[in-house]
């Protein structure tokens, strides 16, 4: 069955949000995919039988969830649908795209030793006169950049040396970190805000400057609690989000 195949019902709940509900629907079974435009508020307006301001409604309501967006001159276009990652799972980002049935991949833009930040220096508990290396990748989903990550890597993960690109570009940074070091990442913990794209930032991930990222700040450690890495990773807000499963005492 379409999503306009039977006309709205009477009742409690309204038009709009019923009109919503049905191109959510469609979006999620197929009917409507990436770059498509829904029905514009006049065609929704004849087919249903509402006013204008009935039907920019529910395609508001589309909007607010990050469903479409407005493109001048289009009407509502299908974005590509969000990643969502549970809080309460530790696991790296080939395996949280797999898992939704996205191709994971990573471009490395540089490999580097360096004196770490002060904020990385925190976050592994060394010496702020520490060197250490740094990898800064793009994260990708089917090929398309969602993320850019900086990873300070805690100096006991180094006793192998230091990744090539190509050992990044090819297969999971986790992984690598676990042969390197000989040490299974098995804890962290993670900060999650919001903040505006800067103008290099925005280059990568193909926004706007300004444009809202989430940011996460995560450092991740052994078995023993021995810290491994530190790493601020930065999602398109439009591609990503985070969900954590509540339970009240």
């Amino acid at each position: 069955m379409s999503w306009d195949d039977e006309d709205l019902e009477t009742g409690p709940l309204p038009k709009w949000f019923q009109i919503a509900d049905r191109l959510r629907r469609a979006i999620e079974k197929g009917e409507f995919t990436e770059g498509d435009a829904l029905p514009s508020e006049a065609v929704l307006g004849r087919r249903f039988k509402v006013s204008r301001t009935t039907a920019r409604s529910a395609l508001d309501d589309l909007e607010n969830a990050r469903l479409v967006a407005r493109a001048s001159g289009r009407g509502s276009i299908v974005l590509a649908p969000q990643v969502d990652q549970p809080l309460n799972l530790l696991s790296g980002f080939g395996d949280d795209m797999r898992s939704r049935g996205l191709r994971p991949g990573a471009r490395t833009l540089s490999v580097r030793a360096a004196r770490v930040t002060s904020e990385a220096a925190a976050g592994l508990d060394v010496d702020p006169a520490t060197h250490t290396t740094c990898v800064q990748r793009l994260l990708l989903a089917d090929g398309t950049a969602i993320a850019h990550s900086v990873v300070w890597l805690h100096p006991a993960t180094l006793t192998a040396g230091q990744p090539a690109p190509g050992d990044l570009d090819d297969g999971s940074l986790y992984a690598w970190i676990e042969r390197a070091s000989g040490l299974r990442i098995a804890s962290g913990s993670q900060f999650i805000e919001a903040e505006a794209a800067g103008e290099e930032l925005a280059k990568h991930l193909g926004l706007s400057p300004g444009d809202p990222v989430v940011t996460a700040r995560r450092t991740s450690r052994a078995e023993g609690g021995q810290v491994l890495e530190y790493v601020v990773t930065r999602y398109r807000a439009d591609r990503y989000r985070f969900r954590v499963e509540l339970v009240r005492p």
